[in-house]
């Protein structure tokens, strides 16, 4: 990359070539785009720091999905970050903590925040954010609670807080 190129350009380059790279599953290449390997995984609370951890996250995820990639959306410009949506997309065909895999494919919208160390062209963080249920309901995990099939699922999933809260409707009466 280029240092005569004005900062903001080589960081979406850098954010364009850590996207494209695991895409290809070219796992080395990703991390050279980090200063530091980083990411933290918003909907379920995981944090990978490092390197052996963050190889740990591509072999584990890309075990379960190994067709795994994304789709770039949009993407902006902060003044230490580059915002980024994408649809990610993959197909459950590996186990996944304990999850056998159901041969079924999801797409999601996600949005990451890829964060850079003031006056640097390295990654320092990536933050993804997305919406864990929707992934769940497309690989047939979870269901809709809207419908009658997952009113039943919530119900016999967990009676307690259904029965309290049925209680205390009908004690507010």
């Amino acid at each position: 990359m280029s240092s005569s190129l004005p900062l903001a350009e080589r960081r979406e380059a850098v954010v364009r070539e850590h996207m494209e790279s695991e895409n290809r599953h070219e796992f080395d290449v990703t991390l050279g785009t980090f200063g530091h390997p980083r990411y933290e995984i918003i909907p379920t609370g995981d944090v990978f720091d490092g390197p052996d951890e963050v190889m740990a996250y591509f072999d584990e995820t890309r075990t379960a999905f190994p067709d795994q990639r994304n789709t770039l959306v949009e993407l902006y410009q902060a003044d230490d970050a580059i915002i980024v949506e994408f649809d990610l997309m993959g197909t459950h065909l590996g186990a996944f903590r304990g999850l056998p895999a159901t041969g079924r494919a999801f797409t999601n919208r996600t949005l990451a925040i890829f964060a850079f160390a003031p006056g640097t062209d390295r990654i320092v963080c990536e933050r993804v954010y997305f919406d864990s249920a929707a992934i769940l309901r497309q690989l047939g995990i979870a269901h809709d609670p809207l419908t009658l099939r997952g009113r039943i699922a919530i119900v016999l999933n967990h009676p307690v807080t259904i029965g309290r809260a049925f209680g205390r409707r009908v004690l507010r009466r």
